[in-house]
């Protein structure tokens, strides 16, 4: 009988993938809910209840079975089955995030339906016409990707105290409409008055519209949850309401720079329309459609 050699070194150590892990190597397994693993740092072992980022990371929240709940961050440091795993976001998660960021692009600032790389129209004869630069800054932040389209400008009037004479100049017609916004236009104050008194004149029927929001100014339209409170303070009336604004904000408002850096502030808090109350937002999209109505 042949007697095989006997090897005194043993097999060769290098041979094969010498340096994989015992228990294997990680593989990437989405976290979706009701994915039992275990960390294995602490051993705790639970089931995906969700993901979510918080203080700048993604962590994965997991249940146990006395129903305890532990967060960990979301990655490596995880066993499935006895063998490791790196946690990643789920699917769904990474889905529902994509079609919101489609569904934004998608949108305008006033909800409406982008038009991708559309050029401003050349303007029309029919206008929108505000109070002021504030007025005028609010709407073209929200409405102003809307009006390019349409082809309609926004433009101050320094206040209403001469609407009719506003209105007069502008001489509206067959298509040359005017719509108008006013502030704090409530019954029994001075531009309810100023109002119906424009109202009045002849031939402006078709052509003119008027329309105004309760606000005492165009700031108090935004939420005021936008600013921290659950409502804008009440300013006694010996005050400048602006100016009380600011004091209720802890804001300097000794100056005019002071107030205008205020509504910069204000402002910059404005993302959308969902920032703004109804009473506006509706008063506003009801002149664009007055304005750019095909018989304007």
């Amino acid at each position: 009988m042949s007697v095989p050699p006997i090897d005194r070194y043993g097999s060769d150590v290098l041979s094969g993938d010498w340096r994989l892990p015992r228990r294997g190597r990680s593989v990437e397994v989405a976290a979706e809910p009701d994915l039992v693993v275990e960390e294995v740092e602490t051993g705790w072992v639970g089931a995906v209840v969700r993901v979510e980022k918080a203080g700048g990371m993604h962590v994965v929240h997991l249940e146990d079975r006395h129903g305890r709940l532990r967060a960990f961050p979301l990655g490596p440091g995880f066993l499935l089955d006895g063998r490791p795993v790196t946690l990643t976001r789920p699917v769904a998660a990474d889905s529902a995030a994509l079609a919101a960021a489609r569904s934004a692009r998608s949108r305008t600032a006033s909800g409406s339906v982008a038009v991708p790389d559309a050029r401003a129209k050349v303007a029309s004869g029919s206008r929108i016409y505000v109070e002021g630069r504030h007025d005028a800054e609010l709407v073209e932040k929200v409405w102003g990707d809307d009006l390019r389209v349409e082809g309609v400008v926004v433009e101050m009037m320094d206040g209403v105290d001469d609407l009719a004479g506003v209105i007069a100049q502008f001489q509206p017609g067959p298509g040359r409409r005017l719509g108008v916004l006013v502030d704090h236009l409530v019954p029994g104050t001075k531009e309810s008055r100023i109002v119906e008194q424009a109202r009045s004149l002849p031939g402006l029927a078709g052509h003119v519209l008027v329309l105004g929001h309760p606000y005492v100014d165009v700031w108090q339209s935004v939420r005021p949850e936008r600013l921290g409170w659950q409502r804008w303070p009440v300013v006694p009336r010996d005050t400048s309401w602006k100016h009380g604004i600011c004091a209720a904000l802890g804001w300097p408002h000794d100056t005019q720079a002071d107030i205008a850096l205020a509504w910069r502030r204000i402002l910059g808090r404005v993302r959308t329309y969902a920032d703004l109350e109804p009473a506006l937002l509706a008063r506003v999209e009801e002149l664009i459609d007055f304005v750019t109505a095909p018989t304007a």
